[in-house]
């Protein structure tokens, strides 16, 4: 009998970026290098591990807007077409470095790699990487928890309540939508918490949540377990809180597993050391290199003189620091058990993409720990949270502290001196957008598409992506130039929803561009 859990959570997220307006997109290869590095290497190493017979569980967070890209036929199509050059890529690069014995078999590795992908993209998955998902939730191997319509960062969207009311009504109604049933899990963005969200989530009928750390340690009362029990807000839902001890040892630069010496190299990748017409059609249409995910170099260590990436040694030590990260948390379950008067719980979330496209060897390890945990001892079983609360329902009331997962714990990430002049334009149209709303129920299709589309465009200018792109100065002016776009495209909205004089052309050609969310969905009544 286990003495304690591990309860594992991916939190899968991206931006919505959807641009049909232009042939060959950058920004959208976000989505591509996910589904070729994150999301299909994941589903495969989890369907490995059912196949066996290995009793696993795990949480993911899909939110809206990956799960609406991933399920776009125009993106899949895009898509296939991505994956397509870069296994044609592989073949060049497998031509080219014949007699290359330690190089060429690792061209080899990636053609495989490439071609299992679109084989599952294409038959296993039928273009619809979601249903991979759904089906292991259906399995009862995963748990999918929701997550805000467009990860809007919550505690600064909440000076207008129903701002923030709207990301996550809207996000849980496109759960239902997705998958059927209703959520019982949320995903706060960026793990923000201010005083009444719990309200929130509780009038959704949300169950739980994810907290930092410090949102469970310095709640009011302090918690007898601190993070390794979860507490009930006083609104109903509970809160789990990150164990440190998890974080640290994944994704630490100094002391996380992925800068291991024998683990592949990221900011090698040939899109970077070949000529420019070697790599066409394999650049960007205006000549920018972007990232092929070929890459032959480990990390080595501290310097520039990186050497072969070995395969076989890379796997060997995900094996070890699985078997690793599993000792320190049977010693660590040893002891609270010892101390605590119920099962303890070790609550480890991560961005999903650290699994595959950050770390390569991410799922690898991943599936050596699932694996170890369920078939090398007894000591702790994984688990999902509501798994947790069906044995554990009753647990300490507590009122979490505000509190995020970004650099220092608040809120210095989403509102500084280079990104604060966002916010008065999104709560004047939030306040507009209350007021457009009462004219819901006396408008004819043609008004109700745009209250719809207003709707959207609000959203999407909420993305907690803009600010925090702005504040690390990484795509910045793109950033910028989405929340502009889209705060425009509704003030046009709203002027011609007032004055009844909507242009039907233009609405249709916004619609086709920001398709997030059908509008039952989106629908208030």
């Amino acid at each position: 009998m286990e003495k304690g859990y591990l309860a594992i959570l991916l939190h899968g997220h991206l931006p919505f970026v959807r641009h049909p307006e232009h042939e060959d997109s950058l920004e959208e290869n976000w989505l591509y290098e996910a589904i070729t590095e994150v999301y299909i290497p994941l589903l495969l190493a989890m369907e490995e591990l059912v196949a066996d017979g290995i009793d696993f569980r795990i949480s993911f967070s899909l939110t809206p807007t990956l799960a609406s890209m991933l399920r776009d036929p125009f993106l899949q199509s895009r898509y296939l077409r991505k994956i397509g050059r870069l296994i044609e890529l592989a073949e060049k690069e497998i031509k080219r470095t014949e007699g290359q014995s330690h190089i060429q078999p690792l061209a080899q590795m990636y053609h495989q790699r490439f071609c299992q992908v679109r084989e599952a993209f294409l038959n296993r998955y039928h273009r619809d990487v979601v249903a991979g998902f759904q089906r292991l939730q259906e399995l009862g191997k995963v748990e999918i928890v929701a997550s805000a319509a467009t990860h809007g960062f919550l505690p600064l969207l909440s000076v207008d309540p129903l701002a923030a009311r709207e990301q996550v009504r809207v996000g849980v109604r496109h759960y239902e939508a997705i998958f059927g049933r209703s959520p019982k899990g949320f995903w706060l963005p960026e793990c923000g918490y201010y005083p009444g969200a719990g309200e929130l989530l509780a009038e959704h009928g949300i169950r739980f949540t994810i907290l930092e750390t410090h949102g469970v340690t310095h709640a009011e009362p302090r918690p007898r377990y601190g993070v390794h029990a979860p507490i009930q807000c006083p609104s109903g839902p509970a809160v789990f809180g990150r164990d440190p001890d998890c974080s640290k040892q994944v994704w630490s630069s100094v002391e996380g597993y992925p800068g291991d010496p024998d683990y592949r190299e990221f900011y090698r990748d040939i899109a970077y050391e070949r000529d420019v017409d070697y790599l066409t059609p394999h650049v960007h249409e205006h000549g920018l290199r972007i990232d092929s995910g070929i890459k032959y170099y480990r990390v080595t260590g501290k310097t520039e003189d990186k050497q072969v990436y070995v395969p076989k040694w890379a796997e060997r030590k995900a094996e070890i620091h699985a078997g690793d990260f599993l000792s320190h948390r049977e010693r660590q379950i040893e002891y609270l058990a010892s101390v605590m008067d119920r099962k303890p719980i070790v609550v480890a979330p991560y961005d999903a993409e650290l699994f595959g496209h950050w770390w390569y060897e991410g799922p690898l390890w991943l599936k050596h720990l699932l694996r170890k945990l369920a078939r090398e001892q007894n000591t702790i079983r994984s688990v999902t949270f509501s798994e947790y609360l069906a044995e554990y329902p009753h647990n300490q009331s507590a009122t979490p502290a505000a509190s995020s997962w970004g650099h220092k714990g608040f809120n210095e990430v989403w509102l500084s001196g280079s990104n604060d002049w966002i916010y008065r334009h999104l709560h004047q149209a939030a306040l507009q957008m209350e007021e457009l709303s009462d004219l819901s129920g006396r408008a004819d299709g043609v008004k109700q598409r745009a209250l719809h589309q207003a709707r959207r465009e609000l959203l999407l200018a909420q993305s907690s992506d803009w600010p925090f792109m702005i504040h690390s100065g990484a795509m910045a002016e793109y950033a910028t130039a989405r929340i502009k776009l889209h705060l425009q495209r509704f003030q046009r909205l709203a002027r011609e929803i007032e004055a009844n004089a909507i242009d039907e052309a233009w609405l249709s050609a916004t619609e086709d561009q920001d398709n997030i969310f059908v509008a039952n969905v989106l629908a208030t009544a």
